[in-house]
């Protein structure tokens, strides 16, 4: 009599259930894995004899690496991976993979794993400029952005054809305190090297029927004088006959921002060739209506936040509106993922069997799509894992039952008379 065959089937059904219970345990786990018994058939063979099987043994456990849902939630530094690819931590001697995407910026600005692993991927240079290579450990900006002075305005804008000539004929030809002496005006703040606002104000007079002389104040001060003191016109729009585009000028005319004190009381800095482009107006007749104003100055900024781009570009937002790069994610996908080791704590090592990584930037090549603000729930489907349960609890009841048959026919044997 042999009892090997119910003893293995006991012990495959049992490692069956330790598989499906620890699928279950972790059925709320961020990137989580399940992972599939299975077994192989044992023979014991001998020439010229007919063999009979002698049992089961569990070949592997192999981790099934399907697609996870994905949940979305309000945490910018939740990432999840659509796709092939894992996520590349560091413990400071080694490179780890996970597929749980719930980082934090740690006190010293590196996103880290709840278990204190830093996220590694491209660094930025202080422009933003992402420059790849090596992956390093991502590190969030901890000082501030410096100011821009500006250097160019762009003005889009539509002139009214209908309204009169406004030019005197006295000196000077404009005062800024009387409407009646301009058509129309605009403004636009702009910025010194320190960062100090500027309200600069735009006033358009019509001198011809096609032509607009263009003036500009600084704080309420005119940025172009005579000799005497009276405001000039930094430049002078002219039109063809049907409105459209400006004969001249045919580019930017630059002009200078003289010392001012501006609403707060501070002195600025003079801000030296700035370049006006009013290439994008028009004279049409239809009311004055200004379409778009643009300056490339700021002030300066404070980290205010973080986004992270499709793309796995990290976004650092500032106090001031700018924004800039501040690292980009490297993510890594394997040839064969069911060869990784795991070590726990949604954790995976690199192995002989699962070969070298591909690493690459998220999207490109056969890496999966980033998603941020979400996260990739586990690929655990408890009503398959319940049902497999109750298999599993049935199969090993049906192989105790064998080694109770044997046990009876056994009896049976020693109580032969």
């Amino acid at each position: 009599m042999s009892f090997q065959q119910g003893l293995s089937g006991l012990n495959a059904s049992s490692k069956n259930l330790e598989v499906i219970g620890n699928n279950v345990a972790n059925a709320n786990t961020i990137g989580a894995k399940s992972s599939r018994a299975e077994f192989g058939d044992m023979y014991a063979t001998a020439i010229g004899t007919t063999s009979i099987g002698i049992g089961v043994n569990l070949q592997a456990v192999t981790q099934q690496f399907t697609q996870g849902n994905i949940t979305t939630t309000d945490n910018p530094l939740d990432l999840a991976i659509n796709g092939t690819g894992f996520f590349e931590v560091s413990n400071g001697s080694q490179t780890l993979y996970t597929r749980n995407g719930q980082f934090q910026a740690d006190k010293d600005g590196f996103l880290t794993t709840n278990a204190g692993l830093k996220l590694v991927g491209y660094p930025a240079s202080k422009d933003g400029t992402i420059q790849p290579g090596a992956a390093v450990p991502l590190q969030l900006p901890t000082g501030g952005v410096d100011p821009n002075p500006t250097s160019k305005v762009t003005i889009e804008m539509n002139l009214d054809s209908r309204k009169a000539k406004t030019l005197p004929t006295t000196t000077p030809q404009i005062d800024f305190s009387d409407a009646k002496s301009y058509n129309d005006a605009t403004s636009v703040t702009v910025f010194d090297a320190k960062g100090q606002d500027v309200a600069l104000t735009y006033y358009f007079q019509k001198s011809a029927t096609d032509t607009w002389n263009v003036y500009a104040t600084a704080n309420g001060s005119s940025v172009s004088v005579d000799g005497s003191g009276n405001p000039l016109p930094i430049t002078t729009i002219d039109f063809p006959s049907n409105g459209g585009t400006p004969t001249a000028p045919l580019g930017s005319v630059p002009f200078d921002i003289p010392s001012t004190t501006n609403a707060a009381g501070a002195t600025t800095l003079p801000i030296t060739a700035v370049a006006l482009n009013v290439t994008g107006a028009t004279q049409f007749g239809s009311g004055f209506g200004v379409t778009s104003v643009a300056q490339d100055g700021y002030a300066a900024g404070q980290l205010t936040g973080v986004t992270v781009e499709n793309s796995g570009i990290v976004m650092a937002t500032y106090s001031n509106g700018q924004s800039k790069p501040a690292g980009q994610l490297e993510l890594a996908s394997f040839r064969n993922p069911q060869g990784l080791s795991p070590l726990g704590g949604n954790l995976w090592a690199r192995s002989y069997a699962s070969g070298d990584p591909t690493v690459g930037a998220p999207g490109s090549g056969n890496i999966g799509a980033l998603q941020a603000g979400a996260l990739e729930e586990s690929n655990t489907d408890l009503t398959s894992e319940l049902v497999n349960m109750i298999t599993a609890q049935r199969v090993y009841q049906a192989n105790a039952q064998t080694i109770k048959t044997q046990d009876q026919v056994l009896q049976t044997l020693v109580n032969l008379r």
